[in-house]
């Protein structure tokens, strides 16, 4: 989705100063256990969003006021990135002026849960734990703090997919189903390239905007991340050897186009000099609506293994709605939390006003997620990112430390494409400095 993206690239300009105030507040926050905040169940919610989720958000309000009598809601939209500062910078002040629900990436909620443990609202207490295995296999881990309880629901999950030029793959004689990795989709580089002048995909190489979700993707495509469930950097592992070595393969093979400056990516896909785009389910409409001319030439594919014969399936990034601890109402934003994750009716109304993919198991069975898809050529997309997901997927630990292992990993990227580096040199320095610069042990 739209909002999405927008979150992906902003984060950056936000994570610095969202960083530091957490490390400088780490242990704040009001009290989980109700000395900040009080369990009242009746009056006006807060809810704080951005953009298109906060529209869809909205949707909700009309049937939960109607089945909830005595509870107001006001969703606003902070924006974004001004939401995550003004989330930490609330944290951080012990819960002072935040909304009463709040809605968290997974790039910041285990960061909040690490550096302000009594800031969320401990949501086992009212009833959480009930619904854990609803959503999807991977996302529950990411909601559940150091006390053992669960602080947020999942709302939406991103399985990664391979967007792709259908007439490209055709020209070139490319049967897609023949590309089960990347190593695969490497070999068929240059002939597509041949036959319609197109890279294989883009990248910010210098990184000026910190392009990294590629590297990501590759890493979580094998369970892996920049750290390790425990927390233990894992830079250096052979899994984002793996992944960097795929990247530099690509450069050197010459089919990897340089999208650095802003909106180049858009207008080289524009250009049509982009034969794929490896993006998770959000993108669907994004492509859609961003390139209407394009309609009936794309195709989705699930996404290439990492290495031969590896998973297939990745959960890239999801989002959360949580209570904070100091809100006075903590039983009536639950309710409105409760009500419009796990109704199947609600949250696909949301999916359809903001297209936001749903983390709840139980809407994938509305007609809506096997529907044929005209801007890519009447292929079921929706079915094809559930399918992904019957593969389960590991959870991502992202922890308060992501927005230095971001930029320290960027930097090794930029070195093996710009200097020609050493992937497995230049990430085992990275590894070292993020360990440093955190104070946490680098994994075996």
């Amino acid at each position: 989705m739209s909002h999405q993206l927008t979150r992906r690239q902003m984060l950056h300009l936000a994570t610095a100063s969202a960083a530091g105030l957490g490390l400088a507040a780490c242990g704040g926050g009001g009290s989980g256990g109700g000395a900040a905040g009080a369990d009242g169940d009746n009056g006006k919610i807060t809810v704080w969003s951005w953009t298109t989720a906060a529209e869809a958000l909205r949707g909700v309000v009309p049937s939960f006021e109607r089945d909830n009598p005595g509870i107001k809601v006001d969703v606003q939209d902070v924006g974004n990135p001004a939401i995550w500062d003004k989330i930490t910078v609330g944290l951080a002040s012990g819960g002072k002026g935040v909304a009463d629900v709040l809605h968290i990436g997974v790039d910041y909620l285990p960061g909040y849960l690490e550096k302000f443990p009594e800031g969320l609202a401990d949501l086992s207490r009212l009833g959480a734990d009930r619904h854990k295995d609803a959503f999807v296999e991977g996302l529950w881990p990411t909601v559940m703090g150091k006390d053992g309880a669960a602080h947020a629901l999942p709302w939406e999950v991103n399985p990664l997919g391979l967007f792709y030029r259908h007439d490209y793959f055709e020209k070139a004689g490319v049967d897609p189903a023949s590309l089960t990795s990347w190593d695969d989709l490497i070999a068929a580089g240059p002939k597509i390239r041949a036959a319609t002048g197109a890279q294989l995909l883009g990248l910010d190489k210098p990184g000026t905007k910190q392009d990294m979700d590629f590297f990501q993707n590759l890493m979580q495509l094998q369970g892996a991340f920049y750290f390790d469930a425990e927390g233990r950097v894992t830079l250096a592992s052979p899994q984002a050897v793996q992944a960097l070595t795929v990247i530099k393969r690509l450069n050197d093979g010459g089919l990897l186009a340089d999208t650095a400056g802003q909106g180049t990516w858009k207008r080289l896909v524009g250009q049509g000099k982009l034969a794929t785009v490896p993006y998770p389910a959000w993108a669907i409409e994004y492509l859609a609506t961003k390139f209407p001319a394009q309609s009936g030439k794309w195709r989705v594919m699930q996404a290439p293994a990492a290495v031969p014969g590896g998973g297939r399936s990745a959960i890239v990034n999801s989002t959360y709605l949580t209570v904070s601890a100091t809100s006075k109402r903590r039983k009536a934003a639950w309710r409105f939390i409760e009500y419009a994750l796990t109704k199947p009716a609600e949250i696909n109304r949301m999916f359809a006003s903001g297209g936001v993919f749903p983390a709840l198991k139980g809407a994938y069975a509305d007609p809506k997620f096997s529907a044929p898809h005209p801007f890519y050529g009447g292929q079921q997309v929706l079915r094809s990112f559930v399918a992904s997901l019957d593969s389960g997927s590991d959870a991502t630990n992202f922890t308060g430390d992501y927005s230095r292992a971001l930029k320290i990993a960027a930097d090794a990227q930029s070195q093996v494409l710009i200097k020609g580096a050493d992937p497995a040199e230049a990430l085992k320095a990275a590894a070292k400095q993020l360990a440093q610069q955190t104070g946490r042990q680098q994994a075996a």
